[in-house]
């Protein structure tokens, strides 16, 4: 059909008057283009919102024939969740903390109740074995002695988006500190509630950076802030009861390269605050034991040296272990006195060839170190009471139970006293899955139910495509067995990302079954830029060589063409956020590979943003693709893949493209701008805003669901699976 939609018997709604051109001449380094379309950029100009209405008219008209579809993939998302729910409870202090979903409500509550364990009840005690053991808890019913701390769906009310920020229990287990976001821009509102009355305190602090944490003593609280261009650069220190006036300023980063961040150690002894940069960090400590003390540095801060820190102790000295590059580019775990953390440090681990360390935890008698090997994430355990051998103790590997899973460490482990370590497993056909392991024992405490689906009828692998330059790029694959006939090319998505390290790891999705279900194969790209295969990953997906990020996913669609898998017709990308700036790139750079584009929060405008370092986050990113402000080749190198200017007069895919008012972390006018230009070219392409959200998206969980069910709806229409029920 003249749309470009194989299966969908419908017309097609007129498309919207072009948008309106006001040529902007921008010139650096003797290179001028002319942007016919930033003019968007004000956001509270009615053009704009006009012109972002018009566009999502046009959207609800061109997929008006999936509303049906999209109904039923929602109700499937539905069948499919245990809505009334609750998280595996982690013990904290004298208490076992859990999160509460119902039926019909978006968000969950957060609960506790207290150890029953004699001997264990008070805050920070150890007691025996079965003081760790977790409560038997059952959906919908309460437990003996349960409180509810705070339920968000009350706290959200009927506000639109509500997201959380932070959440911290005094050390007492008296008082609640969290945060709230009711926009979608990722500044929030702190309150600290009294538990024992149900009441927030006076104290009130607006304009924070996501987390906040109790001290040790749970008379200061401590947050962040940020500067003018919304990064976080301040670490305040809050006393209760006293006015905001009054807080003090424990640390501030001037370095425009870095985010700042605070927590307090798991043994509650110590704050550390971090500076981040994209390949440097830096680590400053305070006892909690003198609130007022001034930070002092863990390591010197030295460019290209990236660490983080843990406390732990070890045969009662207290030690700070530090994942660092220092000597090895994939990491390795120095043990030093924190008395003298200069001090030549001691080893933790005899033999970390193969492996990628990216963190470690520490608990009164063992040690967890979360690593990668062979692409996939991996826990080690470590027996802090077994002997050494020349100094190190050995480390036993967590059993996952197959080959093609993942698993780190879970965020629950709060206790430094806890037996064992919590930690999540799954992969693309194995639910999450939570385990309580010691290097002798695993303890499966839930696996998240997929109601009405036998998971035996799904099957994966792993797969590796060769790049140009030879090197073998590893792709994870899942599809529905009997839906998949592989002696002809099957619809396929294919997902990707390759940016900051991130690694996109092979999770289980009960949205995705939608998909599988209807005989789509998924396929996740493990392409450079990413973290998957080590921090050389990286760097040959960053900088100057950050074009391995395109030209690896589309080497990877051409081997999933060439091996059978998929044909050009039948295959649908999708990526988002700096994974749409790769959407972006590979429409311009390969067109014909794909039946269509979804682009989801996209970085398209990625030069014109790199050129504005008054932007949030521009000169933080600088160390990620490049600084093309300063730097002639930087932005010759930019300009020659950035999605906005490459735009030219081809045949581009049908592309979707969905954003959100209120994103600051990839502002709504890039795909706006980018779309603009893509209809000039005659592209067909649909825009869809919301209007009431950030840069992830609804906050609800049925709003999250609804907005899954019409990218999934509108990529089926791509694959000529539209009006095919589930099987």
């Amino acid at each position: 059909m003249e749309d470009g939609y194989p299966c969908a018997m419908h017309q097609t709604p007129q498309i919207p008057e072009p948008a309106q051109k006001v040529p902007h001449e921008r010139t650096f380094h003797g290179d001028t283009f002319v942007d016919n379309y930033e003019w968007m950029r004000e956001k509270d100009s009615p053009q704009v919102r006009d012109y972002l209405d018009r566009e999502n008219a046009y959207t609800d008209a061109r997929t008006a024939h999936l509303s049906d579809l999209r109904e039923q993939i929602f109700e499937e998302i539905r069948s499919r969740t245990k809505e009334t729910d609750l998280s595996v409870p982690a013990r904290r202090g004298g208490y076992w903390y859990f999160t509460r979903t119902s039926e019909g409500k978006n968000y969950p509550a957060y609960c506790r109740v207290p150890v029953s364990d004699v001997g264990a009840g008070e805050p920070g005690a150890a007691g025996g074995g079965e003081a760790w053991t977790p409560p038997e808890i059952e959906p919908g019913v309460a437990l003996a002695g349960e409180e509810q701390l705070i339920d968000f769906n009350v706290e959200a009310g009927d506000s639109s988006f509500f997201a959380v920020g932070s959440l911290d229990v005094s050390p007492d287990g008296r008082l609640l500190v969290y945060a709230v976001d009711r926009v979608g821009d990722e500044r929030f509102t702190l309150r600290i509630r009294n538990l024992e009355t149900g009441e927030d305190l006076p104290d009130e602090i607006p304009g924070i950076f996501y987390g906040a944490c109790f001290d040790g003593t749970g008379t200061h609280v401590y947050y962040t802030t940020v500067d003018d261009s919304w990064r976080p650069d301040t670490v305040w220190r809050h006393t209760l009861g006293d006015s905001t006036d009054a807080d003090v300023v424990v640390f501030r980063e001037d370095d425009e390269r870095f985010f700042v961040g605070a927590e307090l150690s798991r043994t509650g002894d110590f704050l550390f605050i971090s500076t981040e940069a994209k390949t440097t960090s830096g680590t400053w400590f305070i006892p909690t034991s003198d609130p007022t003390a001034e930070p002092q540095p863990v390591w010197p801060r030295e460019q290209d040296v990236d660490y983080s820190v843990e406390h732990a102790v070890i045969d009662g000295e207290d030690r700070f272990l530090i994942v660092h590059n220092r000597d090895r580019a994939d990491f390795d775990i120095a043990d030093v006195p924190a008395a003298d953390p200069t001090a030549q440090p001691s080893q933790v681990l005899r033999d970390v060839g193969g492996m990628r360390i990216e963190e470690v935890q520490a608990f009164s008698g063992l040690i967890a170190v979360g690593y990668r090997r062979a692409g996939f994430a991996r826990v080690g355990l470590i027996d802090l009471s077994a002997p050494a051998e020349d100094g190190v103790r050995p480390m036993t590997e967590v059993d996952s139970g197959e080959d093609a899973g993942y698993r780190f460490i879970a965020a629950d482990n709060h206790s430094f006293d806890q037996p064992h370590v919590r930690v999540t497993m799954g992969s693309l056909v194995r639910p999450h899955t939570v385990a309580d392991c010691t290097p002798d024992s695993k303890q499966i405490r839930k696996v998240t139910e997929v109601p009405g689906v036998d998971l035996g009828a799904y099957s994966q692998t792993l797969e590796w495509a060769t790049a140009a330059d030879g090197t073998q790029i590893p792709v994870s694959l899942v599809w529905r067995t009997d839906a998949i006939d592989r002696s002809s090319p099957a619809p396929l998505n294919l997902y990707g990302y390759g940016s900051y390290e991130a690694s996109m790891d092979p999770a289980f999705s009960a949205v995705r079954l939608s998909l599988l279900d209807r005989g789509v194969v998924f396929a996740i790209a493990h392409i450079r830029g990413g973290g998957e295969m080590g921090r050389h990953w990286y760097e040959q997906g960053r900088m100057e060589f950050k074009k391995n990020t395109f030209t690896d996913f589309i080497d990877v669609a051409d081997h999933l063409i060439s091996t059978g898998w998929t044909s050009p017709e039948r295959m649908v990308a999708r990526g988002g956020s700096a994974g749409g700036l790769l959407m972006g790139a590979v429409a311009n750079m390969a067109p014909d590979r794909f039946a269509g584009i979804i682009a989801d929060v996209p970085f398209v405008d990625s030069l014109t943003s790199m050129l504005m370092p008054e932007l949030p986050l521009t000169v933080i990113e600088w160390e990620e693709w490049g600084d093309p402000l300063h730097s002639k080749e930087f932005y010759e190198y930019m300009r020659s893949y950035a999605p906005y200017e490459n735009v030219t007069q081809q045949q581009y895919p049908p592309i979707l493209a969905i954003t959100s008012l209120n994103d600051t972390r990839v502002l709504y006018v890039e795909p706006v701008k980018w779309t603009a230009r893509l209809r000039e070219v005659g592209a067909d392409v649909i825009l869809k805003t919301d209007m009431t959200s950030g840069h992830g998206g609804a906050s609800g969980r049925y709003d999250a669901w609804r907005e899954a069910a019409f990218w999934t709806a509108w990529m089926l229409d791509r694959l000529g699976l539209a009006e095919s029920g589930e099987q």
